[in-house]
């Protein structure tokens, strides 16, 4: 019996360090992310807050990893436009909430994931008869 609590006990010191270690990495992920945004020029930087904040206020849910990512290709787009001499409003265009949307549009939110829950318990309960 003691055996096995100082087992579990050992167990969850492990997933804790483990956790902790991965909370590091994102942090210096994230720095280094932040420092990419910071690279840009002024008015690149400056629409990509403003892109970022709009996203951030209007995203209909999900955990947020879809956002994440759109952010990240978002930055690649802009750091490539930067090498390639582009104004930032050629890039996304005059109407930025319009470029803004269509961004999220390749989100999932968490109603679709919902959604999609509910379709997939009905069928699995229907169907199993």
């Amino acid at each position: 019996m003691a055996n096995k609590i100082i087992k579990n006990s050992l167990d969850v010191m492990e997933k804790g360090l483990e956790s902790l270690k991965n909370i590091k990495k994102d942090k210096k992920e994230y720095r280094e992310f932040l420092a990419r945004v910071k690279a840009l020029p002024e008015e690149y930087q400056f629409v990509y807050e403003k892109i970022s904040h709009y996203m951030w206020g209007n995203f209909g849910g999900g955990d947020g990893y879809d956002l994440i990512a759109i952010q990240t290709d978002l930055l690649e787009l802009f750091e490539a436009s930067v090498a390639e001499g582009k104004k930032v409003l050629e890039v996304t265009g005059e109407d930025v909430a319009e470029f803004s949307d269509e961004l999220l549009r390749n989100a999932r939110t968490l109603t679709e994931n919902q959604r999609e829950k509910l379709n997939r318990s009905v069928q699995k309960k229907i169907n199993k008869k």
